[in-house]
């Protein structure tokens, strides 16, 4: 698959810059960011680029700051490369779960061993919204419940969810590419019993589970809820991530109004995980 890359700079002494950019870029098509010396570089897939859409992105921005921008179209990579190379290191949360590709080497062993061989998909455990989700997972009884994980990027979180005892668990994404990375992922972890399907919140009809994850962002997330409340089960739990701890009364509002109660919140560096109860 061909991307352009978009090389944004700015002043990088703000430490929300970068963050605030890639959930507004993700709105628009983005899948991976990477920071860098100047700024950051965002990559989509070629057929999704529009230069018009840059503009209008930028003018949305919170807050007042110089940001210029150039972009170029890439060759197909082996992907796997970029990340050894430029990015993706292993990553262990609460001391429980280790995430790292299959270059890694002598890496410590833990309990949940995921290896994700990323591409371009988002999703590595990197960012704080995917380890906040991880750590809500890691804290779950899971074992016998049926699983959705929507927008599942790489399907690390439905991965993690069948090792502790999901199941069925149902994986959803709206990109191609995202689907083949996941169905590669579950085969390098030889875990069973996750299905994956390419699409968005109209595969939901008709199907019904007892916990939902959603790591998406806010727009979406508000659009789509009335979906989640009609696929869980009375009792059933909605985790949600991808959007700032400023917009969880938004996001917490519109539960309400579709029957959740929010049992609470947390946050790493202003990204929040909310836990719903239907």
């Amino acid at each position: 698959m061909k991307y352009f890359v978009v090389h944004f700079s700015f002043d990088t002494s703000s430490e929300y810059t970068a963050d605030i950019l890639a959930s507004l870029l993700g709105e628009a098509g983005y899948e991976s960011f990477i920071n860098t010396d100047t700024g950051m570089d965002a990559y989509i897939p070629a057929r999704l680029f529009d230069e018009k859409t840059i503009l209008p992105t930028l003018e949305n921005f919170p807050f007042q700051m110089a940001i210029n921008f150039s972009f170029e179209e890439l060759e197909d990579k082996n992907w796997n490369e970029e990340w050894e190379k430029n990015f993706f290191e292993p990553i262990i949360i609460d001391d429980q779960c280790i995430i790292h590709s299959s270059f890694h080497k002598n890496i410590p062993h833990l309990k949940y061993d995921i290896i994700i061989d990323p591409k371009m998909a988002f999703g590595t455990g990197h960012h704080e919204t995917t380890s906040l989700v991880i750590g809500e997972i890691l804290k779950m009884e899971l074992k016998g419940k049926s699983l959705l994980d929507m927008g599942c990027g790489t399907s690390v979180l439905a991965i993690l969810a069948a090792m502790r005892g999901a199941a069925p668990v149902t994986a959803i994404d709206i990109d191609d590419w995202c689907v083949d990375n996941s169905l590669e992922n579950i085969r390098l972890n030889a875990v069973s019993g996750i299905e994956v399907l390419l699409g968005g919140a109209e595969l939901l009809a008709g199907l019904h589970f007892d916990v939902v994850l959603a790591n998406i962002n806010r727009n979406i997330l508000l659009n789509d809820m009335k979906s989640y409340a009609e696929t869980l089960a009375p009792g059933g739990e909605l985790y949600m991530s991808g959007f700032y701890t400023e917009d969880v009364p938004v996001i917490e509002a519109k539960a309400r109004e579709l029957g959740f109660s929010m049992q609470y919140f947390l946050q790493k560096n202003n990204w929040a995980v909310v836990k719903m109860k239907k």
